[in-house]
């Protein structure tokens, strides 16, 4: 279960850095092609987003790494099923039904991830 956890934990961790780290620093023109839902949602919650994708991305690995509060990695795993719940949410008050399919992955590995962080840490 060890490593099953730090496969799915490091592809996700990987991921939401560089799509966190992309909402944070770049500015909405960079973004937009990219992410058309820019546009609707003020820059300040894009940021606040990509700053809670980071955060989760860092909690799944930091406190299993550490051995401190390692029951955190859950709930940043839990966080990051609600980041996709939310992006879900959006993606669909849009019309863009095509494009939930990501969502959906990146939902269904979080709580993968969870589920492993509750049997093994």
């Amino acid at each position: 279960m060890q490593v099953a956890y730090w496969i799915v934990a490091a592809l996700l961790a990987l991921l939401y850095v560089y799509s966190g780290g992309m909402k944070v620093l770049q500015d909405q023109e960079k973004l937009r092609p990219m992410m058309g839902w820019v546009d609707q949602v003020p820059m300040p919650l894009v940021r606040a987003i990509g700053a809670l994708e980071v955060l989760g991305a860092l909690g799944l690995v930091l406190p299993p790494l550490t051995g401190i509060a390692v029951v955190l990695a859950v709930a940043a795993a839990i966080g990051l099923v609600l980041v996709q719940i939310g992006g879900m949410a959006l993606h669909l008050s849009r019309g863009e039904v095509r494009v939930i399919g990501l969502n959906i992955v990146l939902l269904v590995l979080a709580a993968v991830t969870a589920w492993l962080g509750t049997v093994w840490l």
